[in-house]
């Protein structure tokens, strides 16, 4: 079947579609992983976005059940140059196409995607619509027109947990293929859910935490009840969708806690949190950082990481005022990693559980342990 595609900068072409019909909405974002699509796909920060992958070809090792980074998928759909219709994996369960057709996501594949990589990454983030049902330009571009942008939704609020939950699970055991059980700790870990993965809880998990994880709009008073009564020893504030700043409750309530100083681990939106309730405004990038193979300056011991990455949003360099930069991103020297001065306080703009991604900044889980 074929699919029609509006972008706001007036680019309208047909493709080949799979996975559910439909129009979609959402902004184009391009990751340069290599490995990992349905991590990528199933990452709440993905929220509201279309993905266009870099890797020629998508679909090969078809999709599981283990690997997925949360229960829904939120990105509004994929662009891929070359789909794999044929899987082939000993975990694989299903092909991308019924992946996409069971969580109602389109995919557009036979697309020229170093041509939206290079539109993207000249013009910045886009405003695009996807259709099976509208064939016409106009009728496309008026429907776009009048279709909410992305920073206009509280993504945070459609994909953060409604209810608090216990989360058990460590790391994936590749020698036992099978995921860890958790360890006793005296350690307990709030965790705020903004759109958290599934594998920052499994790390988590897996340094010691005994770990709960809580609505996104939970009240700074009941964390500090908690926290007096020593049924929490730290809070984890997670990463998720959409632009920080309009997330304007969640902020007041961080800056309670902060004057708490409760220890705080704050990995990407997270992370823009802390930086906006210290009042530090962050900033829109032009086309985001999206992929697992970003090189980070670590400033404390001078060894540079390869990362995971997934932001449109970064913290500005006057965060030094009131914090110690701890990590830089070598792609466009921006903050990446920070110790408050005065607070127990860390937060990374990357994602240090690297799912899919290499494994150079798991470290930061135990360096939060260690704070404790």
């Amino acid at each position: 079947m074929k699919a029609y595609i509006y972008i706001e900068n007036d680019v309208f072409f047909t493709a080949q579609c799979f996975g559910s019909e439909g129009t979609f909405f959402g902004e184009l974002v391009f990751n340069t992983s290599m490995t990992g699509y349905q991590e990528i796909i199933s990452d709440p920060s993905y929220a509201g976005q279309f993905i266009v992958f870099c890797m020629p070809e998508i679909g090969i090792v078809g999709t599981n059940d283990d690997d997925n980074e949360s229960k829904e998928v939120f990105t509004s759909g994929i662009f891929i140059r070359e789909l794999s219709k044929q899987y082939s994996n000993f975990r694989a369960k299903q092909s991308l196409d019924e992946y996409l057709k069971k969580h109602n996501k389109i995919g557009v594949y036979g697309v020229d995607t170093r041509y939206l990589v290079k539109m993207v990454r000249d013009k910045g983030n886009l405003n695009c619509v996807v259709s099976t049902e509208f064939s016409s330009k106009e009728k496309l571009k008026e429907l776009l027109n009048s279709s909410k942008k992305i920073d206009e939704i509280n993504w945070v609020e459609r994909v953060s947990t409604k209810l608090v939950y216990k989360h058990n699970q460590g790391v994936w055991d590749s020698a036992k293929k099978g995921f860890k059980e958790s360890k006793k700790s005296a350690k307990k870990l709030a965790v705020l859910d903004y759109g958290v993965k599934t594998n920052i809880l499994n790390e988590l998990v897996d340094v010691g935490f005994e770990v709960s994880v809580y609505p996104h709009n939970t009240k700074a008073e009941d964390l500090i009840e908690l926290y007096d009564k020593k049924e929490i020893d730290a809070i984890f504030l997670s990463n998720g969708p959409g632009e920080p700043k309009t997330l304007k409750e969640e902020i007041k309530e961080l800056k309670k806690l902060i004057e708490k100083k409760i220890p705080m681990l704050g990995i990407c939106l997270g992370h823009q949190l802390l930086s906006n309730a210290f009042g530090y405004e962050t900033y829109k990038m032009k086309f985001g950082q999206h992929g697992a193979n970003h090189p980070v300056l670590n400033q404390e011991n001078k060894k540079i990481e390869i990362t995971a990455q997934n932001h449109n949003y970064n913290v500005p360099e006057e965060i030094c005022e009131v914090a110690i930069i701890t990590h830089r991103n070598l792609f466009g020297d921006n903050v990446e990693g920070l110790r408050y001065k005065s607070y127990p306080i860390i937060s990374v703009q990357h994602h240090p559980e690297s799912s899919s991604g290499p494994h150079e900044s798991k470290y930061i889980f135990k360096e939060f342990m260690s704070l404790l």
